[in-house]
């Protein structure tokens, strides 16, 4: 409980966030402008995946450092994904500026809503940096122990861009360019804060943490440790953005008010997304430390805690979407074919949120024990071999309906897979403990 909720707290005040640009822009009355952040999200998603591969990977080397007590090399892998993050979130910027209008094409904007989608999609590429860093540093931070702080800098960040939202939509009337630049703009404060801490921490003799260009010293040992965790767990947003894309494509068949009602029931259903990924996230470097340590029997009680936790959660959602889905709906939407459209979206999304502690917890388990192939399975498996031709199956049987029912039916089929792998992988580790012995 104590580094599972602040992870859980702060996925939750990136939520309100992500909500609050949508519930402002939804006060212009204007569905092309929802459209356009609802087809924004899976590029924002996609910028801030860069920084799982630094943050994700590194979290999940140095909790198995500190498990082997080795803080000289935790304080070099540290310094090494920090400046790392910087340099990618420069490069994201550049080319970001550069294809920007090839981007908004590529995620499903049309005629209706695609200046508002390149207003959305400047700031936030203007923003990448901070993005990344911000992002990346929260996973750092859990490793190290700063899960006070790690926490603190999300809700800094967070409240900051709700205020500026508030600021650049409704006062000042700047549309989706209001809300994209509050985004940045709290991306940038937590960057700051997240930096003063780790300079205050060196000060006062913290030897985890190096931040001198000196210390900047990666070998090749240290790159692979990193990428290779660090890139699955990128790539199950990198994934899921894709997918998200290719289903905006197909509900942009029906029209942007398709498109605005999903995206209205998309925010809502990240609700319970994004504390099962709070919670996993949170989770997992005391999974590393365990069996970094060797204490596998602590490591797997914690895994059966989390999941049950996670499965529960998701249950008191599922009870939620179908009893106040249509009423959620409302808070954003104000023609009334528009707010039962998103209610029934909302419903049936909501059908996989108890899968969820399931898939999120397994994966990050294997992130966690450095098992890079198998979280990868996981995430292919889910965003690309199923989700994809579940999408265009559905949709040539029963059109949007079939669309929107495509995720919990994968994800009721990958929970039922993550459950044979994580089964697999323990009586394989039964049975080396009994071979060492």
């Amino acid at each position: 409980m104590r580094v599972g909720l602040p992870a859980m707290l702060g996925q939750l005040t990136t939520l309100i966030y992500n909500i609050a640009d949508t519930f402002f822009v939804s006060l212009t009355k204007e569905p092309a402008m929802i459209a356009a952040v609802t087809l924004c999200t899976p590029i924002l998603l996609i910028i801030m995946s860069i920084s799982s591969i630094f943050g994700m990977g590194g979290n999940s080397v140095i909790a198995r450092l500190l498990g082997e007590n080795d803080n000289k090399r935790v304080s070099r892998t540290l310094n090494f994904c920090m400046y790392a993050m910087a340099i990618a979130g420069i490069v994201i910027l550049l080319a970001g500026v550069i294809f920007m209008q090839p981007i908004a094409k590529l995620s499903g904007a049309d005629g209706e809503n695609m200046a508002y989608t390149c207003d959305y999609l400047k700031y936030i590429f203007l923003g990448a940096p901070f993005i990344i860093i911000s992002n990346g540093a929260v996973h750092l931070f859990r490793s190290i122990g700063f899960i006070k702080e790690s926490t603190i800098g999300l809700a800094l960040g967070n409240s900051i861009n709700i205020v500026f939202d508030f600021i650049f939509i409704v006062l000042w009337g700047w549309g989706t360019a209001g809300a994209a630049l509050a985004t940045s703009f709290g991306f940038f404060c937590s960057t700051v804060y997240y930096l003063i801490c780790m300079i205050r921490a060196e000060n006062m003799g913290n030897q985890l943490i190096k931040l001198s260009p000196r210390q900047f010293a990666p070998n090749k040992g240290m790159v692979f440790g990193v990428v290779s965790i660090g890139i699955p767990g990128a790539l199950i947003t990198v994934l899921l953005s894709v997918s998200n894309i290719v289903l905006n494509n197909f509900i942009g068949i029906y029209g942007s008010d398709a498109v605005a009602a999903y995206g209205i029931a998309y925010k809502i259903d990240m609700v319970p997304i994004m504390l099962s990924v709070g919670l996993s996230q949170g989770v997992a470097p005391l999974v590393g430390y365990y069996f970094g340590a060797g204490q596998r029997e602590r490591m797997s009680r914690i895994m059966r805690t989390a999941t049950l936790y996670g499965i529960l959660l998701g249950a008191v959602f599922l009870a939620a979407f179908w009893l106040l889905g249509t009423q959620l709906a409302g808070i954003f939407l104000h023609d009334e074919p528009l707010i039962e459209e998103a209610g029934h979206f909302i419903a049936v999304l909501g059908l996989s949120a108890p899968m969820l502690g399931i898939i999120n917890m397994v994966t990050s388990y294997f992130q966690a024990l450095g098992a890079a192939l198998k979280s990868l399975v996981i995430t292919v498996m889910r965003n690309a071999v199923l989700f994809i031709p579940a999408v265009i199956l559905l949709n040539s049987l029963w059109k949007l309906n079939g669309v929107i029912a495509a995720q919990p039916i994968v994800e009721t089929v990958l929970a039922l897979v993550c459950l044979l792998m994580y089964a697999k992988d323990c009586a394989a580790n039964k049975a080396a403990l009994v071979h060492q012995s």
